[in-house]
């Protein structure tokens, strides 16, 4: 039933050293974060870099903790008091173990802590942060009795989008990953296979066309601006293109001689300095969402035919209020979708952009981790709780939703994953065990 191991632990520190948790604030996080070193320098395994060894009960836990798991034992709490090293010594046994790493915390303060000390601890590897990139977020919401209609609303925080897309770019291209994620790592996002296979390979001598090359990194949802290089844009001038990547804080120079790539540099996206020289590079999606012209085309005739069967039932119901607005947000969106490859609020329809059959879960984060991952729980009593919280919260505000107006008809489609599901559902609902209802 469960396919994947995991370790339970509560609380944090390095070596016995307590951290402020005003060294979280999201700069930090920003001047740590360089996917730039870890493309120049690759690894293949996790090292762990400090003037500190195991000491104390340390090397115990570890050496236990690894050999139970190399035996097959599939869960593991480790419990300490505040300051004991627990973060440390997690870090030496992810160290051993040599896998692929999800860190899952409770909120976004304790996940920047975790990311920082995993940082120090492994400069040479990549070590990513995943949590949500809204500053503000207010959910659609109907008030039968007074008629109200309030829309979605929310703000974006660019620097937390970006160090998501490092986050998955870099969970897909190597093994020594360990990514430290808020509880939003259960919400859905487009289809790995669907984000793998839309990976650019440039490479110094491929023949491929300017304007292929163009409409490539279109369709990776990248638009084109001439005169400002910003993120997720590129600009071409002449046989010279410069992209910026959404999930970098360098940019590409691609310099073409016909219809072959004649030259690839790093560059400062600001100054257009030259930093360094490559024989290859990789460019990854723009968003999460990235489907093919004709995947789309047949997600539309669905969106569409689910459409009509709602607009006849709030019809039936005498709605024709809510019918109108549905159609009209609905249409707009797959409007969107057909001109543009993408639209606001773009998860909504998942499930058909995705192919999946209704009641089937989103794929998550998780899904972009190779099967053999290894899971951490930080504050596992607050934790896993709260996973159960937020896709009950998510799911019940989703079926109010649809049951008056919502362009996602079906909720159950689009929720977050359930962890207490038992039925196999990617890799993050078979990691915890069944809990019993609590009685009301």
């Amino acid at each position: 039933m469960f396919a994947h191991k995991q370790f339970l632990y509560t609380g944090s520190g390095i070596g016995g050293n307590c951290y402020d948790v005003s060294t979280c604030l999201l700069g930090a996080i920003t001047l740590l974060f360089s996917m730039s070193f870890l493309r120049k320098f690759p690894m293949t395994a996790f090292q762990v870099i400090s003037p500190l060894q195991p000491a104390g009960d340390q090397p115990a836990a570890i050496e236990q903790l690894v050999r139970a798991y190399e035996s097959g034992r599939k869960f593991q709490t480790l419990m300490g008091v505040t300051g004991s090293g627990k973060t440390f010594t997690m870090a030496h046994a992810v160290a051993r173990l040599n896998r692929p790493t999800l860190v899952l915390s409770h909120n976004k303060t304790l996940a920047a802590q975790l990311y920082e000390e995993f940082k120090d601890l492994f400069p040479n590897n990549a070590v990513e942060y995943f949590v949500s990139y809204y500053d503000y977020y207010q959910p659609e919401a109907y008030i039968a009795a007074r008629d109200i209609y309030i829309e979605k609303d929310s703000s974006r925080n660019d620097d937390l989008d970006r160090l998501r897309l490092a986050a998955t770019s870099a969970v897909v291209s190597r093994r020594d990953v360990l990514v430290v994620a808020s509880v939003s790592c259960i919400f859905g996002l487009g289809s790995p296979d669907e984000y793998k296979a839309s990976v650019i390979d440039l490479r110094v001598g491929l023949e491929i066309e300017r304007d292929e090359l163009l409409r490539k990194f279109v369709n990776l949802q990248y638009n084109r601006n001439d005169f400002n290089l910003d993120r997720a844009t590129f600009r071409v001038r002449g046989d010279v293109i410069e992209l910026y990547p959404a999930y970098d804080e360098i940019a590409y120079r691609i310099e073409m001689f016909g219809d072959e790539v004649e030259k690839l540099q790093t560059i400062n996206p600001l100054t257009g300095a030259a930093l360094d020289k490559h024989d290859q590079l990789y460019v990854y999606p723009a968003v999460h969402y990235v489907m093919p012209q004709e995947r789309i085309e047949a997600s539309v005739q669905a969106i569409r035919d689910e459409l009509e069967d709602r607009l006849n039932y709030f019809r039936q119901q005498g709605k024709l209020l809510e019918a109108q607005r549905l159609a009209a947000r609905t249409k707009y969106d797959i409007e969107m979708m057909l001109e543009v490859g993408y639209c606001s609020g773009i998860e909504n329809y998942s499930r058909h952009l995705a192919g999946n059959a209704p009641g089937a879960k989103p794929y998550t984060l998780v899904d972009y981790f190779p099967k053999d991952f290894l899971l951490l729980i930080d504050e596992a009593h607050v934790t896993i709780p709260q996973i159960g919280a937020m896709y009950n919260g998510d799911r019940a505000g989703r079926k109010c939703s649809s049951n008056t107006v919502s362009a996602c008809p079906a909720p159950s489609t689009t929720a977050p994953c359930d962890s207490r599901n038992s039925r196999p559902c990617g890799t993050a609902c078979s990691l915890f065990p069944p809990r019993p209802a609590r009685s009301n």
